[in-house]
């Protein structure tokens, strides 16, 4: 976006422009009712009440920006059709409003993006192009195809309209939770954080607004630091919605202002909050949706003016997404559950004689641990020209010390197991 095209946006009237845009998405996207989380705020020891997106129509906010953005065109801009370069829930929210507005929409998606996100965009309608392997080459595209067949693009998150309808979740939160203290965002280009900033710091400034980024995602940590539009040279992380190499200008200008601070999380950190929204909330939320909410345990931490700031915390983390499939649910169970030490896998050598196999499942079952699977190789036995085998067996736990004594029982039984994961 060109300079003078932010110094304009900066100076509308955010206020009336939110109000604007909540009145252009009544009736079409979700007023998403906040919910108290008592088991994060047990973890962190903070109020957390969680503003689900990921119950949102099209299961994402991105419904939002989208509906604001395209209600804003002209006949004849809609006339033309419409592009734009998504990585799944943007295309959702732009296939859906474009539906509405009876317009057609072309959509660039990166080959990374889940089958589930492509599916759902094509179900509303749109045509689907996968391109490239990160967002920012599939947006690079859509504007490629926009200037040379007449199209209308509609950026995912480098757009006034767009970002201001993101910023009606903040509207909402300030409504039904008056006394937040702080509202924590995933970023990744920006247009949800920038949306939330500005509508937060307009309406009531003196809540703080976090921004939540992956660490294989830094663009934003990067362009924060330097003060200026910084690309990232890689983006490696699981939360494809905020894998974006380089932030919008607006979306910058407008958090470099008003953004609070940056926290950032790893990759455990974001699958353990998937495995516990499940199980705690039986909630569906995907990687990027649970960036916010892996951050809140590290706000004490890395958040300088959270850690500061007296009095209690209350905290609204916005789970924005939850277009998730089921291959990549469990996986991350998986991943999940050996990080916790619910599955423990181990190999140990025995001898190649009847009955050892035996000898070693009922050592299991004294333990009452859960064989999950077993890999009984003797070409994987240390000693080839030996009388051994190599048992491979994969277990459900109880935890660490379950482990410990599924072990110690292995050894006293007179084998050497090697714990794999």
């Amino acid at each position: 976006m060109e300079q003078k095209d932010v110094l304009q946006a900066m100076r509308r009237d955010h206020a009336a422009e939110l109000d604007l845009a909540a009145e252009r998405l009544s009736g079409i996207a979700k007023h998403t009712q906040v919910i108290d989380s008592p088991v994060l705020s047990e973890m962190t020891g903070h109020t957390v009440k969680l503003k689900p997106e990921n119950l949102q129509v099209t299961g994402s906010f991105k419904i939002r920006g989208a509906t604001n953005k395209i209600a804003s065109l002209t006949d004849e801009e809609l006339e033309r059709g419409i592009v734009t370069a998504s990585a799944g829930n943007h295309a959702q929210g732009v296939a859906h409003a474009a539906r509405q507005r009876g317009t057609k929409a072309t959509i660039l998606m990166p080959e990374i993006t889940p089958p589930l996100k492509v599916d759902a965009t094509k179900a509303y309608g749109a045509d689907v192009v996968l391109h490239g392997e990160v967002f920012d080459e599939a947006a690079a595209y859509a504007i490629e195809l926009s200037q040379r067949d007449g199209m209308t693009y509609v950026p995912p998150f480098d757009d006034y309209e767009v970002l201001v309808g993101q910023g009606t979740i903040a509207m909402e939160i300030l409504e039904d939770v008056p006394d937040v203290t702080d509202i924590v965002v995933p970023l990744g280009g920006g247009g949800l954080g920038a949306g939330v900033a500005l509508a937060v710091k307009t309406l009531r400034p003196q809540v703080r607004v976090i921004g939540a980024i992956p660490e294989g995602s830094p663009a934003f940590r990067r362009s924060l630091d330097a003060g200026r539009v910084v690309a990232a040279d890689q983006v490696v992380t699981s939360a494809e919605g905020v894998a974006v190499k380089r932030p919008g200008d607006l979306t910058f200008a407008l958090l470099n202002e008003f953004l609070d601070d940056l926290v950032e999380v790893s990759e455990r950190d974001i699958n353990e909050m998937i495995l516990l929204m499940l199980e705690k909330h039986k909630m569906v939320v995907e990687a990027a949706g649970a960036v916010s909410l892996a951050a809140l345990e590290h706000l004490n931490l890395r958040s300088r003016k959270f850690a500061q700031a007296e009095g209690e915390h209350v905290v609204v983390p916005i789970v924005s997404g939850g277009n998730i499939d089921t291959v990549t649910i469990g996986a991350v169970i998986q991943k999940g559950m050996i990080a916790r030490g619910r599955i423990m896998n181990f190999e140990v050598e025995l001898p190649d004689t009847p009955g050892q196999l035996v000898k070693v499942a009922t050592l299991l079952a004294k333990t009452r641990a859960n064989v999950i699977a077993l890999d009984h190789d003797q070409f994987k036995a240390n000693g080839h020209y030996t009388n051994s085998v190599a048992l491979g067996v994969t277990v459900e736990t109880n935890g660490p010390e379950h482990i410990e004594q599924i072990l110690a029982t292995l050894r006293a039984g007179g084998y050497a197991p090697k714990r794999i994961y």
